[in-house]
């Protein structure tokens, strides 16, 4: 048991799932598990265990953020002995060819939070970085589910504040990032820390140019791509 989550020593699986909001670490557990058990309740930050054709997966609720995401992950990593944390989140596309709904693989997070600065007392500026073997893994599965324009591979940026009217995103954009959101960074980096795996994966829920978006209970339920992606991963991860 750790301080943020109450499980016992075994109940969770080495392959987790990542989700922010706790609701939707229900709603995948609840979809696509079999004999399943919650193991945390704590701040309401659900987490599950259950079997996906047969393999143990988990699903823990990191919330808003890098810090809390990289509490999570710290003691997943630290105290269970997790091996691949696979975060599957909304993001916001910040490029005209990333279209919503399209998924996003963060392969890098750029980030302006301190919290990786820090890390190394302001040393350098942190690459943080997606697991190779685990993004190839998901990459492919997602290309026998979606048409390769609706998957996007690269850079990706880990904002500190959502509502961020300073932050010129149109330079980011023309620099390649290709989506914001506000945690893969924080998780990233403490996976380097731990030497374990890491990805982020990305629904694009709203544009930053179109203005186009969708409804909290759609990103709640309804990314179903994303989710069976990540759960054909954590499968095969586990299989191979």
């Amino acid at each position: 048991m750790s301080i943020h989550i109450a499980a016992q020593e075994g109940q969770i699986a080495e392959v987790v799932l990542f989700p922010g909001d706790p609701l939707r670490a229900q709603y995948i557990a609840e979809t696509f598990l079999e004999n399943v058990t919650r193991y945390n309740t704590v701040r309401n930050m659900f987490g599950f265990t259950g079997t996906y054709k047969g393999v143990p997966v988990s699903v823990q609720g990191s919330g808003m953020g890098i810090p809390s995401a990289m509490i999570y992950a710290e003691e997943l990593y630290q105290s269970y002995g997790v091996k691949t944390i696979i975060r599957i989140g909304t993001a916001g596309g910040m490029k005209e060819s990333v279209k919503v709904r399209d998924i996003v693989f963060g392969q890098g997070a750029t980030t302006d939070s301190s919290c990786l600065t820090n890390i190394f007392n302001g040393q350098v500026s942190f690459a943080a970085l997606a697991d190779f073997k685990v993004l190839d893994t998901a990459y492919h599965l997602a290309a026998e589910k979606l048409p390769k324009e609706n998957i996007h591979v690269g850079n990706i940026l880990s904002s500190d504040r959502f509502y961020n009217e300073e932050m010129d995103k149109g330079k980011l954009a023309r620099y390649g990032v290709l989506a914001v959101e506000m945690e893969a960074a924080g998780l990233y980096a403490v996976a380097a820390k731990h030497n374990r795996q890491a990805l982020a994966m990305c629904t694009i829920s709203d544009h930053l140019i179109t203005g186009e978006e969708t409804t909290a209970e759609e990103r709640q339920t309804t990314f179903t791509q994303m989710m069976e992606v990540a759960l054909g991963t954590a499968y095969a991860l586990q299989s191979k």
